[in-house]
């Protein structure tokens, strides 16, 4: 059996696509393949120059609005501003291994950006969600661990702890979220998916010089693969008949590179009371809780 390509990608047309940062890396490739098959894709992005850049170089429907995942009140005016359905959101957006940085609402920028930007996000917006959410994970969740104690990194702050600590949130996020769905009685799902190793501009902004080099300049070059290939589980998440709770990543060694396939994930990722108790407490802290009175949630 040939493996799965972006070419296996049904034909989209008349279905509307919110991906974040749908500007560069694999959100780009994503959005271009999604246009590509008669998408309407909206850029959600924090640069609205690069996004309409982005945007020139996609042969279909296309509209760039932003959205700064890392500041609450510019997710509240791009999820009022949505006024049609949406059939997919995708979750795409984030940063990684940073030095100590604040959200505007003074959460830690990992997990404030990867994870409680895309959780009030998320959740403003399924009302008009009609297919499904894919957020997109890492296997960095495998190193992570939630610090209920401290989810913002008031002390001893370690950026790929915190990374990790965000991408396993992203995981505990989609099962829980999958769980309110059903309990709502909505047909819409929550999937995620991961890259492997992909060469982006997401390994950048480390700080570190030394890791810069090794990472995102030898590793990009020697290793990784293709932002397009990253792509790859993301729109197989998008696009295929897959139940709720399905993590998609890449199929070769160690999930690094290679065609989408169905993925399995840490324990801690798949620990219910974990997952709950994150998702009272992104309530409390970005004052966005899910629609359960809202009756278009089932379909």
């Amino acid at each position: 059996m040939s493996p799965w390509t972006a070419t296996d990608i049904p034909d989209q047309t008349g279905r509307t696509y919110v991906i974040t940062g749908a500007n560069s890396g694999i959100g780009l490739a994503a959005a271009r393949e999604v246009v590509r098959k008669g998408a309407r894709v909206i850029l959600a992005v924090r640069n609205t120059a690069k996004g309409e850049e982005a945007a020139r170089g996609m042969p279909g429907e296309t509209e760039v609005r932003a959205l700064d995942l890392a500041d609450l009140s510019s997710v509240r005016a791009f999820a009022q501003a949505v006024d049609e359905d949406v059939a997919v959101l995708v979750n795409n957006a984030g940063v990684m291994n940073i030095p100590l940085a604040r959200t505007a609402d003074g959460f830690e920028m990992q997990f404030g950006t990867n994870h409680l930007g895309h959780f009030a996000l998320t959740n403003l917006l399924l009302p008009r969600i009609t297919d499904r959410v894919v957020v997109v994970a890492s296997g960095a969740h495998r190193f992570g661990k939630m610090r209920f104690d401290d989810l913002n990194w008031e002390q001893g702050y370690q950026r790929h702890r915190a990374y990790g600590q965000a991408k396993l949130s992203n995981l505990l996020f989609m099962s829980e979220l999958q769980r309110e769905l059903e309990a709502a009685g909505s047909s819409v799902r929550a999937v995620g998916a991961h890259p492997g190793w992909a060469a982006t501009n997401l390994q950048r902004n480390s700080g570190n010089p030394i890791e810069h080099l090794l990472v995102h300049t030898i590793g990009n070059r020697l290793w990784a693969q293709s932002g397009d290939m990253g792509a790859l589980p993301t729109l197989f998440a998008a696009t295929q008949d897959i139940p709720g709770d399905t993590y998609i990543g890449p199929d070769g060694r160690g999930e690094m590179r290679g065609y989408p396939t169905v993925v399995g994930r840490s324990a801690a990722a798949q620990d219910a009371e974990a997952a709950a108790r994150l998702w009272a407490e992104s309530e409390r802290l970005t004052g966005v809780s899910f629609p359960r009175e809202a009756s278009t949630l089932v379909r």
